[in-house]
């Protein structure tokens, strides 16, 4: 495994920022020479519209749309908004899938993600062929679609696949890719290992929240945004195994958000975040390259001081050598 894995954004879409400070990052990651952005979807811009918007704002760089929840996006929805970006903004447009949460599937959308794990296996099944430009013809227990052709000319999108637990990688495998959000090195070398013993072609990503020279407003923002994963099934484990089982213990016993949010140390943020100088976010890179990821989609945070989180871009884009004019491939991250 090379010690420098490549570098790539991935939108915020920070529920308590402007929505707009999106494009204010693509634009910033075009004009920066990162090769690749990734748009997933959150409770502001539908993803299909807000990559269309995207790639009319900028010049070049790749799309990758996603994570999308297959309880609520079926894979002809999937195809034909791949299509779409794709026709209407001229650039490449890949596609991310995955399960999402009990609050965005059952809670916002109504819908039912019993067997989800199925669900997610079968999608990816479905939806490669129509991502090709092949005529549907699937039908599995919980997804179906048959006799269905996209009408534009076929993206060819790479296919990821969004995992956290044994039965998402079992399903990464038969992907392009496997994305990681909100991941320790020590996990993403478990999950990485774990999908490479079946598939070692599967390349891996990890979105990781990054803000260079940071200040108080970036921390606690990042500290708002892991909270929510403390309890949860799997986190809590991550998180406990980190060295801060005794904040994932008391999560657990159900305090109030506010009082929960004060527990919660800088040190514990930054065991999922590229935080610091730019040398300790280096180091914080390589530890992910020595864990077998890939590429570390940044995440980069937005504060008053860095709307749109550009200053972190910019500052991560001079370590890692890309080249804004041009665009010749990018050398990456050297620790």
């Amino acid at each position: 495994m090379s010690s420098s894995p490549s570098l790539s954004v991935s939108l915020g879409l920070w529920q308590d920022r402007p929505a707009e400070e999106a494009l204010a990052t693509a634009r910033a990651a075009d004009d920066l020479g990162y090769p690749s952005l990734w748009i997933g979807e959150m409770a502001t811009y539908d993803a299909f519209a807000l990559a269309t918007a995207i790639g009319l704002a900028t010049t070049r760089i790749r799309l990758t749309v996603g994570p999308l929840a297959v309880a609520v996006r079926d894979p002809m929805m999937i195809a034909m908004g791949a299509a779409s970006v794709a026709g209407l903004t001229g650039r490449q447009v890949d596609v991310a899938v995955g399960t999402s949460s009990p609050l965005v599937v059952e809670s916002w959308h109504g819908r039912s993600r019993a067997r989800s794990a199925t669900a997610l296996k079968e999608s990816v099944q479905a939806l490669r062929p129509l991502l090709d430009g092949e005529r549907s013809d699937f039908t599995g227990s919980c997804v179906a679609s048959s006799g269905y052709r996209l009408r534009l000319p076929a993206p060819g999108s790479r296919l990821s696949v969004a995992a956290f637990g044994p039965s998402a990688v079992l399903t990464a495998a038969l992907a392009d890719g496997m994305v990681l959000n909100l991941i320790t090195p020590a996990s993403a070398d478990r999950l990485t290992s774990q999908l490479r013993a079946v598939n070692p072609g599967v390349s891996v990503t990890a979105w990781v929240i990054a803000a260079v020279d940071p200040d108080r407003e970036a921390v606690d923002r990042i500290r708002r945004a892991v909270v929510g994963y403390l309890a949860a099934p799997g986190y809590g484990e991550m998180f406990a195994e980190a060295g801060f089982a005794d904040v994932v213990a008391y999560a657990r016993t159900g305090p109030h958000p506010r009082e929960l949010l004060a527990a919660v140390p800088e040190e514990l943020v930054a065991s999922v975040a590229l935080l610091g100088d730019v040398g300790e976010v280096g180091a914080r890179l390589a530890a992910y390259a020595a864990a077998g990821v890939d590429e570390v989609a940044v995440v980069p945070v937005s504060t008053d001081r860095d709307p749109g989180g550009t200053a972190t871009l910019k500052a991560l884009s001079g370590v890692v050598g890309l080249e804004a004019e041009g665009h010749h491939t990018r050398r990456s991250f050297e620790a």
